[in-house]
């Protein structure tokens, strides 16, 4: 079984992020960029599905300029066996989609691993249109997965609880948070990550055509919080809440 995960460089989770001066968009000048967390997590469970012999090949694809090669040896050294790079400039979740669907035509993975959601643009959508567009049924927000034959078995939390489904193979996956602890790359696999094959595509290569969907108007930084008071009695905290905050 192939597993294809694709994955996103994004700003590191512990730096914090500025907005540009013209308000255009966040400034990535000079700042630390990483793996996404939760497309870590799908690398992560694509190496433990071919470790315990349910998968015999793990693909991660990524999409972006040059740099992104970077986060696709990171995910070589987790243990990714191959990688390819889609060189292309940024692009919004549906026309992510549709390259990744190009990338599925060739590749015919029997499971794509998507993180849930990347943590710069917080959409949570590209795995949910590439299942639409390819037809593959999906399921999102993974905290547990076992391949079992032709299918997959996937736990998810819901509000009331944990909901267990069952899909025909090939199939979609989306992972969250509580899936797994990824591991450290160690210095042996980073070094051989760097032998591992990376092949590099453009959209010509896909054969897809690109259009704009959206457009950012304007990015600007989340309000500062005020400071809080200390009151002296509930009755204090009732009046406040009540006359103040009028959220009661």
């Amino acid at each position: 079984m192939k597993v294809l995960v694709p994955v996103k460089r994004v700003v590191d989770a512990n730096v914090k992020v500025r907005v540009k001066a013209d308000n255009t968009s966040v400034d990535t000048a000079n700042l630390k960029m990483a793996l996404n967390p939760f497309c870590e997590i799908a690398v992560e469970e694509a190496v433990r599905l071919k470790e315990a012999g349910s998968a015999t090949e793990v693909v991660v694809v990524s999409i972006g300029n040059k740099a992104v090669q970077e986060q696709l040896r990171t995910a070589l050294a987790l243990g990714a066996d191959r990688a390819i790079h889609i060189d292309t400039e940024e692009l919004t979740p549906v026309s992510i989609a549709k390259l990744l669907k190009a990338v599925q035509e060739k590749e015919q993975a029997q499971l794509v691993l998507f993180g849930k959601q990347s943590i710069d643009g917080d959409n949570n959508q590209t795995g949910q249109m590439f299942a639409a567009l390819t037809d593959m049924p999906q399921a999102t927000f993974a905290s547990e997965i076992k391949v079992e034959g032709h299918s997959v078995q996937v736990a998810r939390e819901i509000d009331g609880g944990m909901q267990t489904l069952s899909l025909p193979l090939p199939a979609v996956v989306t992972a969250d948070l509580r899936l797994n602890e990824p591991r450290y790359a160690s210095l042996p696999n980073i070094m051989k990550a760097k032998r591992k094959p990376l092949d590099v595509l453009t959209v010509a290569d896909l054969g897809v055509t690109l259009k704009a969907h959206q457009t950012v108007v304007k990015v600007t930084p989340p309000a500062e919080r005020k400071a809080g008071i200390m009151v002296a009695s509930v009755a204090e905290l009732v009046e406040k809440l009540k006359n103040e905050a009028k959220v009661i």
